[in-house]
């Protein structure tokens, strides 16, 4: 189900003009109940399997169409002045000002505030805009730029009536720009220069809790480390995915390095995170089935709190049904449990399969499990040292050896294959590539995952009110970041391990990552024998991929 429905939803997005919503429906159903006919009907059952594949594809042209929700007119008329009233579904990283004390406020440039919502009022002549869904970009006015606590009521599910100018975004934006991901995003307009005129409904008491939570996780996070402003604000950007608080150097360090995602909460931050939250309540003692249900809570909360990215919502789902697993006592099967992850994600927001985010985190795991595992588990059955001797004969430098060996061969196949994705993400959506970024994940990602256990424990100690507690993990992240920083500068020293590059046209880049993840599943299946292309064929796809490179 979950590939035909990606397909009808990339074949919507490339069709020049939108399909009848109602002929595609119909004939989605027509199919399906066709297919359940044919199981009964025909003796090899063939069109049994062809025909829900072909519904399911309708179906994915289906979605898009009803989630674009486009107004054809409006791609002909020129931009106009517009009063309406939205319901924020979105918000991007505010001026750092409007989070500062009045006193600090500067007055020189007015402050903005920017997000996507849903049109749910509108002016007379306007009135088929409701529902359609806008990018905002307002300014605050002074009332709300003196109030104490307004700036940080302006986020997911507040209403707000705002002026601009309303302009309309083309069905389709070539080329890689701001208007590009708007259009990937679902949204028709944009309202813009304008500002906001008045806070028509707070936000749910949920989504201020989510807030206010945030906030007090950013001030533990930053307790003692005043005097250290830059590893503090990548620290609250590996624990929380705030990566507006990194600087730009910072962050060109991290991108040429290929580590960039080690600041988008994704698996590793739900793996270590759920990992911490099980500790801690194994060591009050409570029963199983207390901590699983209260774990898979709580690391809920955590990626609410952290604004429920598609990589984190992805990762959470596969780690809330790994614990209901462990709960029923049900085996687990990992590309199962990821297609299932995915599938619910589509059909709750079918247009996050044109996020970068949706792409490289799904693509990245998707390689992990397809390819990174087997290479791993291929690697550990050649290379056993020790096999002769009896398990209960080795000695403790043996069994060192053996732990090590283990954690090598597993960590380069994963990293390998995460390398294989990213090599052609990275291209694509950030104009480098990043040969040496294996090499780099190797040590960076255990290191990361010791900053993101500290600051879990830190914001643990500091709810509890262990300030000095908050105040040491935070040091002790602080001095891992250092050194990754430091060791990453080092490391970009190395020639040909990063430089700029993209793909010649554009478009080969989405192909060849599509095609690396189909070779992927194509070995998968076969069991990666040798006769099949084996583990090169993947290799074989990048290789052919880098061909159509340019260094900018």
């Amino acid at each position: 189900m979950l590939l035909p429905f990606m397909a009808g939803l990339a074949a919507a997005k490339l069709s020049p003009q939108a399909l009848p919503i109602a002929w595609l429906l119909g004939s989605a159903l027509t199919l399906a109940v066709a297919g359940v006919f044919a199981v009964f009907l025909t003796p090899r059952r063939r069109a049994g399997n062809v025909l829900p594949v072909a519904a399911v594809f309708l179906a994915g042209i289906a979605s898009y169409e009803i989630h674009r929700s486009r107004i054809p007119v409006y791609d002909t008329l020129p931009a106009r002045e517009a009063r309406l009233t939205l319901r924020i579904t979105h918000t991007f990283p505010q001026d750092r000002q409007a989070t500062e004390p009045r006193s600090r406020r500067s007055r020189a440039k007015p402050l903005q505030v920017s997000g996507l919502a849903r049109i749910i009022e509108a002016e007379a002549h306007l009135q088929e805009l409701v529902g359609q869904n806008v990018y905002f970009s307002l300014a605050l006015p002074p009332s709300f730029i003196t109030a104490e606590n307004a700036p940080s009521e302006v986020i997911r599910t507040a209403e707000i009536s705002g002026i601009g100018m309303l302009a309309p975004l083309p069905r389709r934006v070539e080329g890689d720009s701001f208007d590009g991901y708007l259009a990937s995003a679902g949204m028709n307009f944009k309202l813009v220069r304008g500002r906001l005129l008045a806070l028509e409904k707070r936000p749910s008491a949920t989504a201020a809790f989510y807030e206010r939570a945030r906030l007090r996780f950013n001030e533990i996070l930053s307790a003692g480390l005043a005097e250290n402003p830059r590893q503090a604000g990548i620290l609250r950007a590996m624990v929380l995915g705030q990566k507006q608080d990194i600087g730009e150097e910072q962050s060109m360090l991290f991108l040429s390095s290929g580590t960039m995602h080690l600041f988008a909460i994704s698996g590793l931050h739900i793996v270590v995170i759920a990992t911490g939250i099980q500790f801690l309540l194994l060591f009050l003692r409570l029963p199983l089935w207390a901590r699983l249900v209260i774990g898979t809570f709580a690391l809920y909360l955590y990626v609410q709190i952290t604004g429920a990215s598609p990589s984190a919502m992805r990762a959470f789902v596969m780690v809330a049904l790994l614990q209901a697993s462990i709960l029923l006592r049900l085996p687990v099967n990992g590309i199962a449990t990821l297609s299932f992850a995915a599938l619910v994600t589509l059909l709750v927001a079918p247009m996050q399969l044109f996020s970068a985010s949706f792409q490289m985190s799904y693509g990245i795991v998707s390689a992990l499990l397809l390819y990174g595992v087997p290479l791993g588990n291929i690697w550990l059955a050649r290379f056993t040292p020790f096999r002769d001797i009896p398990k209960a004969a080795l000695t403790g430098v043996q069994r060192a050896f053996i732990v090590v060996q283990r954690y090598v061969l597993s960590a380069v196949g994963i990293s390998f294959a995460a390398s294989l994705v990213s090599a052609i993400c990275g291209t694509v959506y950030f104009k480098l590539f990043t040969p040496g970024s294996i090499l780099a994940n190797l040590v960076l990602i255990p290191a990361a995952s010791l900053v993101i256990l500290s600051g879990f424990l830190s914001i643990t100690l500091g709810l509890a009110g262990l300030t000095a507690g908050s105040i040491l993990f935070n040091h002790a992240s602080a001095l891992i970041l250092l050194w990754m920083e430091k060791g990453i500068v080092f490391f970009l020293k190395i020639p040909g391990v990063s430089h700029p590059a993209q793909f010649s046209p554009p478009m080969l880049g989405y192909c060849a990552l599509a095609l690396l993840l189909a070779s992927m599943l194509f070995g998968y299946a076969n069991k990666w024998t040798l006769r099949r292309g084996g583990f090169w064929l993947p290799v074989a796809v990048v290789a052919a991929a880098l061909v159509f490179l340019r260094r900018v």
